[in-house]
């Protein structure tokens, strides 16, 4: 239910909560202020078991589809140059991750990790056009056995300050599976080849591991 990059979070909430409503409730002020502490208390505890949560996702795995990696908002589809692995044109959609959503990364395609690197950076907010290239950042490449790549990065945000990544270089993979975690927000991109076909809209919601980005 809950994702293991929580445990120790989800571990410092729940005894922070406790010690807290204990502390209301021994200390001589008006009820309706205990009442009222208790509650905003419950609701950070909530918030944290929320941020942590890990759905279980039935992915649907295809050999001609890539699926979305994380739960969001898409807000970007266009042909850009990729300066970092491909060094020319690829497709980009991108998807933006509130607070709110699910945080889990999920692989969007089967096949074999080629590449899988770290790059320390800035906090811009996830939206600003250069996030992308100058944010702290992870950058993973998926050879399909259609002998079609296709990348994802992390991206970190103004909120996001911890970028987990599970690929590792020559790890045979499978599409859907757990790739990673990204703490408070941000957005993934994702780099297809340019004749791919586009299966989602501009600022439609997807979910990770199910909604189909595009197809071979």
């Amino acid at each position: 239910m809950f994702h293991k990059e929580g445990k120790q979070s989800i571990l410092i909430a729940f005894i922070l909560t406790v010690v807290l409503m204990s502390a209301i409730w021994l200390v001589l002020i008006p009820e309706w202020l205990q009442i009222s502490l208790s509650i905003i208390s419950i609701g950070l505890l909530f918030i944290i078991l929320q941020f942590f949560r890990n759905p279980k996702r039935i992915t649907n795995q295809s050999d001609s589809s890539i699926v979305s990696p994380v739960d969001g908002k898409v807000v970007v589809i266009e042909k850009v140059t990729d300066t970092e692995y491909f060094n020319g044109e690829r497709l980009m959609i991108s998807v933006f991750m509130s607070p709110i959503n699910v945080h889990v990364t999920r692989y969007p395609i089967s096949g074999k990790i080629t590449y899988s690197k770290y790059h320390p950076g800035k906090y811009l907010v996830a939206w600003h056009p250069k996030s992308s290239e100058e944010n702290e950042r992870t950058t993973v490449v998926i050879n399909h056995k259609n002998e079609k790549q296709v990348m994802y990065r992390q991206i970190a945000g103004a909120l996001a300050r911890r970028i987990m990544n599970y690929a590792k270089e020559s790890e045979v993979i499978m599409q859907g599976n757990d790739s990673g975690f990204i703490k408070f927000g941000s957005r993934v991109d994702v780099y297809l080849p340019v004749d791919t076909n586009v299966c989602v809209t501009l600022n439609e919601k997807v979910k990770g591991g199910e909604t189909v980005l595009a197809t071979f």
